[in-house]
């Protein structure tokens, strides 16, 4: 049974920061979050690592990368970047 694009469920979608790219097919992006503290309302900052799979090895410190979920590829990588323009899906 297959499903179609637009009955499978959505996918979380995140923009963060290259912070490493020294493993092989694998970048280390850095996503900032604001949250609220419940008491006192302020804002601040929380940040979150994800090691996100980057086949073709396009990306470099520094630059923004949007990632989105997908099936496990390996221990502890559940995520995959979202090609460059003008490119196709892997």
């Amino acid at each position: 049974m297959t499903q179609s694009t637009a009955q499978r469920a959505t996918r979380r979608q995140f923009r963060g920061t290259v912070v490493s790219d020294a493993m092989e097919k694998t970048v280390t992006v850095r996503v900032e979050t604001q949250k609220m503290h419940p008491k006192y309302k302020k804002r601040y900052k929380v940040t979150t690592k994800y090691l996100v799979h980057d086949p073709r090895e396009e990306y470099a410190v520094g630059e923004t990368v949007e990632f989105v979920e997908c099936r496990p590829i390996s221990r502890h990588k559940r995520w995959r970047v979202v090609p460059k323009t003008g490119g196709t899906s892997v």
